[in-house]
């Protein structure tokens, strides 16, 4: 999918991901994988680099843990974890915010 400088990734990614989309890339977080690698201690602006040079074997495992919740569309409650493609949305809109 091909955006325009910065206005549709951000619209997308809140329609399909709209607590996802307001995390600022400072925040801190820690993103796991499920086979037991050792973490990544940073940003969400680290992780979503380090998951953009992932293999799919790799992208399917890993998961952010945040320091602060967010809402996740369909649930009642906020969420301290991303699944891949949420975590694959932020690659791209920081992939799309950097070129």
């Amino acid at each position: 999918m091909i955006y325009a400088a910065g206005h549709g990734v951000h619209a997308d990614m809140q329609q399909k991901f709209p607590g996802i989309a307001a995390i600022p890339w400072d925040q801190p977080a820690t993103m796991i994988d499920l086979d037991g690698k050792p973490p990544l201690i940073g940003t969400i602006r680290d992780c979503a680099v380090h998951f953009g040079l992932y293999k799919p074997h790799a992208k399917a495992q890993a998961r952010i843990v945040l320091t602060q919740p967010v809402h996740r569309e369909g649930r009642k409650t906020r969420t301290w974890l991303l699944d891949p493609e949420e975590i694959e949305a932020l690659a791209e809109r920081l992939k799309l915010e950097t070129h």
